[in-house]
């Protein structure tokens, strides 16, 4: 996959991405228009953000979740395997609201709940890795995609 010239001179790049977490244990995955897979929302952190405003920010614009609480962080993940020097921060949110049947058109094909175990074939492996660290019994690893 080729990257913009900007990022392959980066040092490293930082996202904020949440498991949105219903009163029923389901979790929120998206589907995006450009790339495979189903993956938690979340995005970028922008210049001037904190992590916790940057996540905020993703889940509002991607598919309308507001924060009504503090999110937890779940853990800080290397993402190598995508990028070198990429940074996933990931959140737990339990306390939410979302307008109904919101996502954002064009970048966000799907949004669903899903149970923890019984989610699609195509999800991202690292965030498989992820619900079995909050959901079942895995050790946190620091890498996305455990190696």
């Amino acid at each position: 996959m080729l990257r913009p010239f900007w990022r392959m001179r980066r040092g490293m790049t930082l996202g904020a991405q949440g498991v949105v977490i219903d009163a029923d244990d389901r979790v929120l995955l998206v589907r995006h228009s450009y790339r495979p897979g189903w993956f938690f929302p979340g995005g970028g952190v922008e210049w001037g953000e904190t992590l916790e405003d940057a996540l905020a920010r993703e889940l509002e614009e991607e598919v309308g979740v507001t924060l009504t609480a503090a999110p937890v962080l779940h853990g800080l993940f290397s993402n190598n395997s995508n990028f070198p020097g990429d940074h996933i921060a990931v959140y737990l949110v339990r306390a939410w609201t979302r307008r109904e049947g919101y996502r954002q058109r064009g970048e966000i094909a799907e949004a669903e709940m899903f149970a923890a175990d019984d989610v699609p074939a195509l999800t991202d492996p690292g965030t498989r890795v992820r619900l079995a660290e909050i959901f079942g019994a895995a050790p946190v690893s620091p890498y996305w995609n455990v190696p």
